[in-house]
Protein backbone atom coordinates (compact mmCIF):
# COMPACT_ATOMS: atom_id res chain seq x y z
CA UNK A 1 0.00 0.00 0.00
CA UNK A 2 2.60 2.51 0.89
CA UNK A 3 4.72 1.34 -2.38
CA UNK A 4 1.25 2.26 -4.44
CA UNK A 5 1.61 5.57 -2.93
CA UNK A 6 4.48 6.79 -3.43
CA UNK A 7 4.15 6.11 -7.33
CA UNK A 8 1.39 8.68 -7.48
CA UNK A 9 2.63 11.41 -8.94
CA UNK A 10 0.63 13.84 -6.73
CA UNK A 11 1.90 17.43 -8.74
CA UNK A 12 -0.31 15.75 -11.13
CA UNK A 13 -3.35 15.52 -9.26
CA UNK A 14 -4.41 19.35 -8.84
CA UNK A 15 -3.55 22.38 -10.69
CA UNK A 16 -4.05 25.09 -8.41
CA UNK A 17 -2.78 28.04 -11.31
CA UNK A 18 -5.20 26.59 -13.79
CA UNK A 19 -8.19 26.26 -11.41
CA UNK A 20 -7.88 29.41 -11.08
CA UNK A 21 -7.18 30.58 -14.47
CA UNK A 22 -9.82 28.47 -15.40
CA UNK A 23 -12.45 29.70 -12.72
CA UNK A 24 -13.88 32.82 -14.85
CA UNK A 25 -14.90 30.37 -17.29
CA UNK A 26 -16.56 28.10 -15.17
CA UNK A 27 -18.47 30.36 -13.50
CA UNK A 28 -19.92 31.55 -16.38
CA UNK A 29 -21.34 27.67 -16.93
CA UNK A 30 -22.46 28.07 -13.21
CA UNK A 31 -24.32 30.53 -14.19
CA UNK A 32 -26.60 28.51 -16.46
CA UNK A 33 -26.32 25.80 -13.83
CA UNK A 34 -27.75 27.67 -11.22
CA UNK A 35 -30.56 29.30 -14.49
CA UNK A 36 -31.80 25.69 -14.68
CA UNK A 37 -31.90 24.54 -10.98
CA UNK A 38 -34.06 27.80 -9.94
CA UNK A 39 -36.49 27.41 -13.20
CA UNK A 40 -36.80 23.65 -12.80
CA UNK A 41 -36.88 23.95 -8.90
CA UNK A 42 -40.05 26.22 -9.34
CA UNK A 43 -42.43 23.95 -11.74
CA UNK A 44 -41.21 20.66 -10.11
CA UNK A 45 -42.63 22.73 -7.22
CA UNK A 46 -45.70 23.72 -8.32
CA UNK A 47 -46.52 20.28 -10.36
CA UNK A 48 -45.37 18.17 -7.62
CA UNK A 49 -48.20 19.88 -5.03
CA UNK A 50 -50.63 19.44 -7.77
CA UNK A 51 -49.89 16.65 -7.86
CA UNK A 52 -48.93 15.62 -4.36
CA UNK A 53 -52.80 16.40 -3.94
CA UNK A 54 -53.87 14.45 -6.83
CA UNK A 55 -52.31 11.31 -5.22
CA UNK A 56 -54.48 11.89 -2.42
CA UNK A 57 -57.28 12.47 -3.78
CA UNK A 58 -60.74 10.73 -3.11
CA UNK A 59 -61.54 10.50 -6.94
CA UNK A 60 -59.87 7.88 -9.27
CA UNK A 61 -59.78 10.12 -12.01
CA UNK A 62 -57.22 12.26 -10.52
CA UNK A 63 -55.54 9.67 -8.05
CA UNK A 64 -54.45 6.80 -10.47
CA UNK A 65 -52.99 8.97 -13.34
CA UNK A 66 -50.90 11.29 -10.66
CA UNK A 67 -49.83 7.65 -9.30
CA UNK A 68 -48.90 6.32 -12.92
CA UNK A 69 -47.03 9.36 -13.67
CA UNK A 70 -44.88 9.43 -10.27
CA UNK A 71 -44.36 5.80 -10.52
CA UNK A 72 -43.15 6.04 -13.94
CA UNK A 73 -40.62 9.56 -13.17
CA UNK A 74 -39.18 7.51 -9.83
CA UNK A 75 -38.61 4.11 -11.58
CA UNK A 76 -36.77 5.82 -14.84
CA UNK A 77 -32.84 7.49 -15.08
CA UNK A 78 -33.68 10.80 -15.44
CA UNK A 79 -30.73 11.04 -18.52
CA UNK A 80 -32.91 8.47 -20.05
CA UNK A 81 -35.64 11.24 -19.90
CA UNK A 82 -33.86 13.60 -21.24
CA UNK A 83 -32.66 11.68 -24.08
CA UNK A 84 -36.32 10.94 -25.18
CA UNK A 85 -37.27 15.12 -25.07
CA UNK A 86 -34.47 15.93 -26.87
CA UNK A 87 -33.97 13.30 -28.97
CA UNK A 88 -36.58 11.28 -29.07
CA UNK A 89 -39.68 14.28 -29.86
CA UNK A 90 -38.49 15.43 -32.82
CA UNK A 91 -39.09 12.15 -34.57
CA UNK A 92 -42.70 13.01 -33.94
CA UNK A 93 -42.39 16.26 -34.53
CA UNK A 94 -42.14 18.37 -31.80
CA UNK A 95 -38.87 20.02 -30.82
CA UNK A 96 -37.37 22.30 -28.30
CA UNK A 97 -36.21 25.94 -29.12
CA UNK A 98 -33.30 24.96 -27.01
CA UNK A 99 -30.80 22.39 -25.28
CA UNK A 100 -31.80 24.60 -22.06
CA UNK A 101 -35.20 24.62 -22.03
CA UNK A 102 -35.24 20.91 -22.52
CA UNK A 103 -33.07 20.02 -19.79
CA UNK A 104 -35.63 22.86 -17.50
CA UNK A 105 -38.72 20.62 -18.67
CA UNK A 106 -36.81 17.31 -18.42
CA UNK A 107 -35.62 18.29 -15.12
CA UNK A 108 -38.92 19.81 -13.78
CA UNK A 109 -41.13 16.68 -15.15
CA UNK A 110 -38.75 13.71 -13.55
CA UNK A 111 -38.01 15.99 -9.86
CA UNK A 112 -42.19 17.14 -9.72
CA UNK A 113 -42.24 13.21 -9.30
CA UNK A 114 -40.31 13.52 -5.74
CA UNK A 115 -41.77 16.46 -4.79
CA UNK A 116 -45.15 14.95 -4.70
CA UNK A 117 -44.14 12.51 -2.68
CA UNK A 118 -42.84 15.22 -0.18
CA UNK A 119 -46.22 16.88 -0.48
CA UNK A 120 -48.28 13.62 0.45
CA UNK A 121 -46.07 12.91 3.37
CA UNK A 122 -45.81 16.19 4.99
CA UNK A 123 -49.64 16.69 4.47
CA UNK A 124 -50.56 13.12 5.83
CA UNK A 125 -48.38 13.79 8.79
CA UNK A 126 -50.34 16.37 9.70
CA UNK A 127 -52.96 15.10 12.72
CA UNK A 128 -56.44 13.90 11.49
CA UNK A 129 -57.68 16.49 14.10
CA UNK A 130 -56.46 19.46 12.30
CA UNK A 131 -58.83 17.72 9.27
CA UNK A 132 -61.44 16.96 11.72
CA UNK A 133 -61.49 20.59 13.26
CA UNK A 134 -61.58 22.49 9.88
CA UNK A 135 -64.69 20.21 8.70
CA UNK A 136 -66.21 21.51 12.06
CA UNK A 137 -65.56 25.21 11.03
CA UNK A 138 -67.54 24.21 8.05
CA UNK A 139 -64.36 24.67 5.41
CA UNK A 140 -64.15 22.81 2.27
CA UNK A 141 -61.38 20.39 1.10
CA UNK A 142 -59.30 23.17 -0.48
CA UNK A 143 -59.99 25.37 2.01
CA UNK A 144 -58.94 23.23 4.63
CA UNK A 145 -55.93 22.44 2.37
CA UNK A 146 -54.84 26.06 2.39
CA UNK A 147 -55.79 27.36 5.59
CA UNK A 148 -55.00 24.90 8.20
CA UNK A 149 -52.85 21.67 7.17
CA UNK A 150 -50.62 22.85 4.10
CA UNK A 151 -49.23 26.11 6.63
CA UNK A 152 -48.28 22.87 9.09
CA UNK A 153 -47.21 20.42 6.21
CA UNK A 154 -44.94 23.30 4.38
CA UNK A 155 -42.46 22.44 8.10
CA UNK A 156 -42.54 19.12 8.01
CA UNK A 157 -42.02 19.40 4.14
CA UNK A 158 -38.79 21.67 4.18
CA UNK A 159 -35.90 19.49 4.47
CA UNK A 160 -37.09 16.87 1.98
CA UNK A 161 -37.39 19.95 -0.46
CA UNK A 162 -34.29 21.41 -0.17
CA UNK A 163 -32.86 17.89 -0.36
CA UNK A 164 -34.53 18.15 -3.93
CA UNK A 165 -33.59 21.18 -4.89
CA UNK A 166 -29.52 20.39 -4.27
CA UNK A 167 -30.51 17.54 -5.86
CA UNK A 168 -31.57 19.22 -8.79
CA UNK A 169 -28.24 21.51 -8.74
CA UNK A 170 -26.78 18.11 -9.10
CA UNK A 171 -29.19 17.00 -11.71
CA UNK A 172 -28.13 19.74 -14.43
CA UNK A 173 -24.87 18.15 -14.84
CA UNK A 174 -26.74 15.81 -16.96
CA UNK A 175 -28.17 18.39 -19.67
CA UNK A 176 -24.46 18.10 -20.85
CA UNK A 177 -25.33 15.50 -22.41
CA UNK A 178 -27.94 17.59 -25.03
CA UNK A 179 -25.22 20.06 -24.90
CA UNK A 180 -25.97 22.78 -22.77
CA UNK A 181 -22.96 24.43 -21.54
CA UNK A 182 -23.50 24.60 -17.61
CA UNK A 183 -20.95 23.87 -15.17
CA UNK A 184 -19.47 20.37 -15.79
CA UNK A 185 -19.63 20.86 -19.85
CA UNK A 186 -17.25 24.07 -19.06
CA UNK A 187 -14.95 21.71 -17.00
CA UNK A 188 -14.98 19.14 -20.00
CA UNK A 189 -14.11 21.92 -22.49
CA UNK A 190 -11.06 23.02 -20.62
CA UNK A 191 -9.93 19.29 -19.54
CA UNK A 192 -10.46 18.93 -23.78
CA UNK A 193 -8.20 21.78 -24.08
CA UNK A 194 -5.49 21.18 -21.20
CA UNK A 195 -5.72 17.72 -21.18
CA UNK A 196 -5.83 18.06 -17.17
CA UNK A 197 -9.05 16.55 -16.32
CA UNK A 198 -8.23 15.63 -12.62
CA UNK A 199 -7.89 19.32 -12.12
CA UNK A 200 -11.28 20.80 -13.60
CA UNK A 201 -13.32 17.64 -12.42
CA UNK A 202 -12.25 18.50 -9.10
CA UNK A 203 -12.65 22.08 -9.33
CA UNK A 204 -16.15 21.70 -10.58
CA UNK A 205 -16.96 18.87 -7.86
CA UNK A 206 -15.77 21.96 -5.50
CA UNK A 207 -18.11 24.54 -7.02
CA UNK A 208 -21.36 22.02 -6.54
CA UNK A 209 -20.26 21.48 -3.08
CA UNK A 210 -20.22 24.87 -2.47
CA UNK A 211 -23.78 25.76 -4.09
CA UNK A 212 -25.00 23.15 -1.98
CA UNK A 213 -23.74 23.99 1.31
CA UNK A 214 -25.12 27.82 0.18
CA UNK A 215 -28.44 25.78 0.16
CA UNK A 216 -27.92 24.23 2.87
CA UNK A 217 -27.20 27.65 4.76
CA UNK A 218 -30.60 29.00 3.43
CA UNK A 219 -32.68 25.96 4.57
CA UNK A 220 -31.55 26.29 8.50
CA UNK A 221 -32.63 29.33 8.39
CA UNK A 222 -36.03 29.11 7.03
CA UNK A 223 -36.29 26.31 9.16
CA UNK A 224 -35.53 27.84 12.26
CA UNK A 225 -37.81 31.58 11.10
CA UNK A 226 -40.80 29.21 10.24
CA UNK A 227 -40.29 27.12 13.67
CA UNK A 228 -40.74 30.85 15.46
CA UNK A 229 -43.34 31.18 13.43
CA UNK A 230 -45.36 28.31 13.66
CA UNK A 231 -44.36 28.65 18.18
CA UNK A 232 -46.27 32.30 17.54
CA UNK A 233 -49.82 30.91 16.41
Amino acid sequence: MIDWFSRIRWEHLYDAELARNSLPFLLEGLKITLFIAAFSMFFALVLGVLLGIARMSKYAILRLPARIYISFMRGTPLLVFIFILYYGLPVVGVQFSSAVVAGIVGISLNFAAYNAEVVRSAVMSVPRGQWEAATSLQMSYIQSLRRIVLPQATRIALPPTFNIFMDIVKGTSLASVITVQELLYSARLISGRTYDSMTMYITAALIYWIVCIVIGHFQNRLEVRYSRYLNRH
